[in-house]
């Protein structure tokens, strides 16, 4: 649950939070019982607590797939990302990464915590792998082979231009959405999306992540993981690391604005691919990653902290968005409600202002021609409370007998 600051502060985030604890611990209990998918779900949510939330919505055979291919790409990735593992020995993992997942034997010693577990007990994942069917398999292996052969490209090469950081998004996550949309068609359930749509959810998403996790990849031991493109950043300061310093304050935030700007090209592509989707759990599944991204564009733009610590939705606001987003025009409306907050931001003599509005204005179009926002429920333009200090007393004392039952029905 969230902070009860933040509750007490927005107390129409109670409901929202307490349906997604609920949700959390139905989830928790609709693991299968077979030891190697067991591993799979439960490994899920340790990696990923709202991805597994959202994926238990996903038609079973689907959802098997879709949890393969989360926890193969998560392993790929923990391999790609641990900077203590010699080069000479994680690239030629990363090229035969798409075999691996057919051995039942093999595993890699690497990553911490719970990704340190995934590594050492990768023989689970492959079980449950050989016994998707042939179109999910195909459609995995194509798609790891084609990001770990991404990912050893870029062991060797700084992300140096726009073009390159496209490239390097495009490996690391375009795929993900193109092999989504191989599974969702392989599924029989949609239409096979375009290349290009399918890549641009990914990058959206990917750059918002590296975007928001700056001071976490610039300040990895025992080696800086650097995804800015120098295209950009070199405008601003002379090192990528600079940003991080307190005396270049003004020129960071203005890097960051142009990076912010740089993502916000993907979103009409995103907001045509998600239109297209059929089925409402796969659309759920697609749509709710996608806002959380322009909500955490709109925090981090213009704002210092993103080279301080940690900038997030805080959970409310998330719990809003799962229990919110139901249609098409839920996203449009929450698209609509944070580029609306993003462009409230924007700073007139920013470098970058005039093309930061221009791409918003494109967005707030977008969701304007929908026709869906004359009756809109906004997720950040607050009204006048409606609840006093008595009624949120007795949410809590709810809350509280309610957690009681649950832990003494366990």
């Amino acid at each position: 649950m969230g902070s009860l600051g933040a509750i007490l502060k927005n107390p129409d985030d109670f409901y929202p939070l307490l349906k997604l604890k609920m949700a959390a611990r139905h989830a928790e209990k609709q693991i299968p019982p077979e030891p190697h998918w067991a591993f799979c779900y439960t490994m899920l949510h340790k990696v990923s607590r709202s991805f597994g939330l959202v994926i238990q919505q996903l038609h079973t055979q689907l959802r098997d797939a879709v949890c393969i291919f989360y926890l193969v790409l998560r392993a790929l990735d923990t391999v790609e990302d641990d900077t203590s593992i010699a080069t000479e020995i994680k690239i030629p993992i990363l090229m035969a990464f798409h075999r691996h997942i057919y051995d039942r034997d093999w595993h890699f010693a690497c990553g911490t915590k719970e990704y340190k577990v995934l590594m050492d007990e990768f023989h689970h994942v492959s079980t449950a792998f050989l016994e998707l069917g042939s179109g999910y398999q195909e459609a995995i292996e194509d798609i790891t082979m084609r990001m770990g052969a991404g990912m050893a490209k870029f062991i060797c090469k700084e992300v140096e231009t726009i073009d390159d950081y496209d490239e390097y998004c495009h490996y690391v996550a375009g795929l993900v959405g193109l092999g989504l949309s191989k599974l969702f068609h392989a599924s029989g359930a949609e239409d096979l999306a375009s290349d290009s749509l399918s890549n641009s959810m990914g990058l959206f998403l990917q750059k918002t992540n590296i975007i928001r996790d700056y001071l976490e990849d610039i300040n990895e031991i025992p080696k800086s993981r650097m995804f800015w493109p120098r295209e950009i950043w070199s405008k601003y300061v002379n090192k990528l690391e600079d940003l991080k310093n307190e005396e270049n304050s003004v020129k960071a935030v203005q890097c960051l604005n142009d990076m912010v700007t740089n993502a916000l090209i993907h979103v009409e592509d995103c907001l045509t691919y998600m239109s297209a989707l059929k089925d409402p759990a796969n659309f759920r599944f697609c749509a709710i990653p996608q806002i959380m991204a322009i909500g955490t564009l709109a925090l981090c733009y213009n704002n210092i902290m993103v080279f301080r610590g940690v900038v997030k939705m805080r959970r409310g606001l998330t719990a809003k968005v799962i229990d919110r987003t139901k249609t098409m025009s839920d996203v449009y409306r929450a698209f609509f409600d944070f580029s609306s907050m993003l462009k409230s931001k924007v700073d007139k003599n920013d470098p970058n202002a005039t093309k930061t509005l221009s791409r918003l204005e494109a967005i707030e179009k977008a969701c304007r021609d929908s026709g869906t926002l004359s009756k809109r429920k906004s997720y950040i333009i607050k009204s006048e409370p409606t609840y006093n200090f008595t009624l949120i007393a007795v949410f809590f004392i709810i809350l509280a007998i309610l957690f009681a039952y649950l832990s003494s029905s366990r």
